[in-house]
């Protein structure tokens, strides 16, 4: 078991990393920002506490970060347990959010995938479905990035190796974009 004490250096280590990607996550907040204002949506996946972390960003887009301004289109693909468990079953778990990209999906619209390894099939499956289709995709990432590097228009790669240290600077960093859109989108 690691202590707290080496819990928390990791976090911060990690979370100060991120201004070794600043480019990148300047680019991924101008991409966010350019499919909201053009009428786009966000199609947000992840596994786990990825999944959790993309629930997470949808509510605070349809419904509010910090201030109250209108309601922003974003769909978690994993919050749908029917849809979910239908594509699962008649097509394989590594289907779970391509096929669902196959069917919301449009031009304009942005898809954002959450993995701290970079390497989980169905992910692999959105993002080249997501390419197939035309459609951008940014990618939050960690462990340098797996098989999904090369994958998305903009990647966030998280410096370092530790797991729970990358899905609290992927949280950090969904928190960074909803401040840019509260400011972009008044009441």
């Amino acid at each position: 078991m690691r202590s707290f004490e080496s819990s928390l250096a990791d976090t911060v280590r990690t979370l100060q990393s991120l201004a070794e990607i600043r480019p990148a996550i300047d680019r991924a907040g101008e991409m966010i920002l350019a499919t909201l204002r053009r009428g786009g949506k966000l199609l947000i996946c992840g596994n786990g506490g990825s999944a959790a972390e993309a629930a997470h960003f949808s509510t605070e887009l349809v419904g509010r970060y910090a201030k109250d301004r209108r309601a922003l289109p974003a769909i978690a693909l994993s919050a749908d347990g029917s849809l979910l468990t239908c594509v699962v079953n008649d097509y394989g778990y590594e289907h779970a959010f391509s096929r669902q990209v196959a069917g919301f999906a449009r031009a304009g619209d942005l898809l954002v995938v959450l993995t701290t390894s970079g390497n989980s099939a169905n992910i692999l499956a959105a993002l080249h479905e997501a390419k197939k289709m035309g459609v951008d995709s940014l990618a939050f990432l960690g462990r340098s990035g797996g098989k999904a590097k090369g994958l998305a228009n903009c990647e966030l790669i998280v410096p370092g190796q530790c797991g729970p240290a990358t899905q609290e600077a992927h949280l950090f960093l969904i928190h960074h974009f909803c401040e840019q859109i509260d400011a972009a989108f008044p009441a």
